[in-house]
């Protein structure tokens, strides 16, 4: 009986929001089961550039996803580079990867294993030209060739 008196008071000397951050955490981790963790796990970790979204980059039925895969057009990602999980064909996926990654929002894009964001945080990415300079980096895009310079008059 002591036991659980000490864990109960620990539990009250500690903040509320680190309560309820761990305890959301823990229940995370439970919800996902460890089978849909490893099949992300090695979708994530096994390919370059992977995007879990809702269609396909053919055919995206979500306009989120739809820019995600026109800036990945513009960067000059090649399709047959762009693994993609179609989250609207199979609902244990569209829930486990937003447990997966603790965002609540699909699309979802990894690049060499590591979550990078949604359609906002790679819009703003882009706009800042990180993207390109990640996605250069990894070799995923092609570098931009050098300007000539101007020709002297």
């Amino acid at each position: 009986m002591s036991f659980a008196r000490t864990g109960l008071r620990t539990l009250r000397s500690l903040p509320s929001a680190q309560v309820y951050r761990s305890s959301n955490i823990l229940n995370q981790r439970r919800l996902i089961s460890d089978e849909a963790r490893k099949l992300i796990d090695n979708a994530v970790h096994s390919n370059p550039l992977v995007v879990f979204m809702k269609g396909t980059p053919e055919a995206p039925q979500c306009g989120f996803s739809r820019a995600v895969c026109q800036i990945l057009d513009v960067q000059g990602v090649p399709r047959e580079k762009i693994v993609s999980y179609n989250c609207l064909e199979d609902q244990e996926l569209r829930s486990a990867i937003k447990e997966y990654s603790e965002w609540p929002t699909i699309p979802q894009v990894y690049i060499k294993g590591e979550f990078v964001g949604g359609c906002d945080i790679v819009l703003g990415m882009h706009q800042s030209g990180e993207l390109e300079n990640l996605l250069i980096k990894e070799g995923l895009a092609p570098p931009l060739p050098e300007a000539e310079p101007a020709p002297k008059a």
